[in-house]
């Protein structure tokens, strides 16, 4: 799968951690174009109304106001229309409960956010690589939690 950009739309309510995404973005040499939104509530609107293509992938925050992440991953999986759209979760905490039941709900990938922006960078172009290459397919679920030192 080759692309010109890779669209990738980022759902996250804390402005720090856009803002490390959206440098993490711009130190890579793959071609990105990224949108942001702030709540579930967003997401779900701009992806069911607000675009007429869907992003080539889509990095979601679990604990967002409005709607959560884990609303928006089961709304997404259940809609024709957005199913196929490739949902990498990632949050701060890493309950083994929760990773189990998003993987049961049809997220590609979990990322536990990084609190070092270089292990941030890192997971970051891992993942996009991996879309890139097309590989967008649910993994093993022991592929399915990303880490620097996967892969």
């Amino acid at each position: 799968m080759s692309f010109k950009q890779l669209n990738i739309l980022l759902a996250d309510d804390d402005t720090d951690d856009c803002i490390f995404f959206k440098q993490a973005l711009h130190e890579l040499i793959l071609p990105t174009h990224l949108t942001a939104v702030h709540d579930g509530e967003q997401l779900m609107q701009l992806l069911t109304d607000g675009i007429t293509e869907l992003p080539h992938i889509l990095f979601l925050d679990l604990n967002m106001p409005r709607k959560n992440g884990f609303e928006c991953l089961s709304e997404i999986k259940l809609s024709k229309k957005l199913q196929q759209l490739p949902v990498i979760v990632f949050s701060t905490s890493f309950e083994q409960e929760v990773v189990n039941m998003l993987y049961k709900n049809g997220a590609q990938y979990f990322i536990r956010k990084p609190s070092e922006f270089s292990q941030f960078k890192k997971i970051i172009q891992q993942s996009l690589t991996l879309v890139a290459q097309g590989d967008i397919l649910q993994p093993a679920k022991e592929n399915f939690v990303l880490t620097v030192q996967n892969r």
